[in-house]
């Protein structure tokens, strides 16, 4: 599977990654088709002076098509869609990530929200926080989860 790949750190990327996550040639030839190296850099952008710890640990963007949810959707039945699969779910984010909670119930200032699903990775000993969206990244998103995550969850 590696040797047709013309890019030496992709051949070094792929083998460190069968190695250390034990990738069947199946598995290997998906991350291969889904351009997880590739993904992995863009998230590695994403991560402004962070601990050397969190490089190569999130892709970006998930590519959830193994949940079957058609072109029109609600956020409820991408959520339910996820609970349905959630080995498959979780093994698209990587290794080390373990299923918490559900619409998590936050009380912030007298006012209830809900986020809806929490997972704890178990390398970074961290939390990560998922807050469903449809539609294009808006501004307000990230200000919801910034709130969210002052809110202590």
């Amino acid at each position: 599977m590696l040797i047709p790949l013309k890019n030496i750190e992709a051949k070094e990327f792929y083998a460190q990654k069968a190695i250390v996550e034990i990738l069947g040639v199946r598995d290997l030839r998906k991350q291969i088709a889904t351009k997880a190296l590739e993904r992995t850099h863009i998230a590695n952008l994403q991560i402004a002076n962070s601990e050397i710890l969190t490089l190569n640990t999130f892709k970006d963007p998930y590519l959830l098509n193994f949940l079957g949810v058609q072109n029109i959707y609600l956020k409820k039945n991408l959520e339910q869609a996820i609970l349905r699969e959630p080995e498959a779910f979780i093994l698209e984010f990587g290794k080390g990530f373990a299923f918490v909670e559900r619409q998590k119930r936050m009380n912030i200032d007298g006012e209830d929200f809900h986020l809806d699903l929490i997972f704890y990775h178990r390398t970074l000993k961290r939390l990560v926080a998922i807050e469903l969206k449809l539609g294009r990244f808006e501004a307000k998103h990230k200000g919801q989860m910034e709130l969210y995550l002052k809110g202590k969850i």
